[in-house]
């Protein structure tokens, strides 16, 4: 997943970075536009594909087997 942040003032980055840096959460600063464009249309395409590999193989859901497990769900106690 990928986040782009664009914080207001330097304490309000410094506070977004150490609290990445807490989690080890990976980051990149100072991403230029065009690269995010490069990136986002990479993993989308990625996605096209893991998806088209997962509907090839036969592993995908239905619309009506969808509508079959909302109208079986529990309903919620009130």
């Amino acid at each position: 997943m990928s986040i782009l942040v664009n914080t207001i003032s330097e304490q309000e980055e410094k506070v977004l970075i150490a609290f990445l840096d807490s989690l080890a959460i990976q980051y990149k600063k100072d991403v230029e536009e065009s690269q995010l464009v490069k990136d986002f249309v990479k993993s989308y395409n990625d996605d096209l594909d893991k998806a088209n590999t997962e509907i090839e193989a036969g592993n995908f859901v239905n619309q009506e087997d969808v509508e079959l497990l909302f109208q079986n769900r529990r309903k919620p106690i009130k």
